[in-house]
């Protein structure tokens, strides 16, 4: 397979915020707000534009498979294409809908491309902005033009950062409230595409993740990997989209990384 155009994406994205996103940014009505089961908000807007890419992308790729979000939660079997030898789309419509539905500025389209238990590309775009992050395995981390390397080098006490603040088990939710104040600065930006884009552009340092679902992560753990930095469940692993395993913690550098995961190790015992 060739490489897919990271210009097309662009266009495709820009075209399709343009005609359903940004018409209906700070405009929603009641009708176009809904709960998930599991009480996530969704909108109109992620049902349109998840609908609308696994038309197109699939298109583009001929025989891939696809998991969306708003599609996982319907037919929650998808997640098993990822054990297959298809290439395999992964989307997040709407990355930060609360932020979203609410006006505020983080919001995102995420998409990455796999085969089997690789991240081939990815890309996470901002519709306000036009701007758009992807990579390539093995191929580098980009933000626009400007090739993404991580450079921050900060200890544990002066990184910046976020701990999920839900999904955790009754041992782990205490765990993170005890150490959560061994860092400079907490804050969650409601959007993880965000993060993991800060994250690579030496902004941020770090995200200490309870629940993994694929889209929330694929796209920016490619681009974190290509930037330089470190990914790695609770028990050492890097993380692995064809196991629905949950913990992990992402990093600018390993030194930072594995400090954390020493933290949480220490606080456990």
């Amino acid at each position: 397979m060739n490489e897919i155009d990271n210009n097309d994406i662009k266009t495709i994205l820009f075209d399709l915020s343009k005609r359903y996103i940004l018409p209906k940014f700070k405009n929603l009505n009641e009708n176009d707000i809904k709960r998930k089961q599991n009480n996530d908000l969704v909108t109109s807007v992620d049902i349109i534009i998840e609908k609308e890419l696994n038309h197109i992308l699939c298109q583009l790729l001929p025989n891939s498979l696809y998991v969306g979000e708003e599609k996982f939660s319907l037919t929650p079997d998808i997640i098993q294409f990822y054990k297959t030898e298809k290439y395999c789309w992964t989307v997040d419509p709407i990355d930060g809908t609360t932020n979203f539905v609410k006006g505020k500025d983080k919001f995102a389209i995420m998409i990455a491309l796999s085969l089997g238990n690789k991240i081939i590309q990815s890309w996470i775009y901002k519709p306000l902005t036009e701007e758009i992050c992807y990579a390539s395995l093995n191929g580098g981390a980009y933000i626009n033009e400007k090739k993404l390397k991580i450079e921050r080098n900060s200890s544990l006490h002066n990184s910046i950062g976020s701990i999920s603040s839900k999904y955790w088990d009754d041992n782990y939710l205490e765990i993170m409230k005890n150490i959560k104040y061994k860092f400079s600065k907490i804050i969650s930006y409601g959007c993880i595409g965000f993060e993991y884009i800060d994250i690579a552009n030496n902004i941020r340092d770090f995200a200490i993740l309870s629940k993994l679902s694929p889209w929330d992560h694929l796209p920016g753990i490619l681009l974190l990997r290509e930037a330089g930095g470190f990914d790695s469940y609770f028990d050492d692993n890097s993380y692995n989209h064809c196991f629905q395993k949950k913990n992990l913690v992402v990093a600018g550098n390993s030194q930072l990384g594995n400090e954390i995961l020493n933290i949480i190790r220490e606080n456990k015992s």
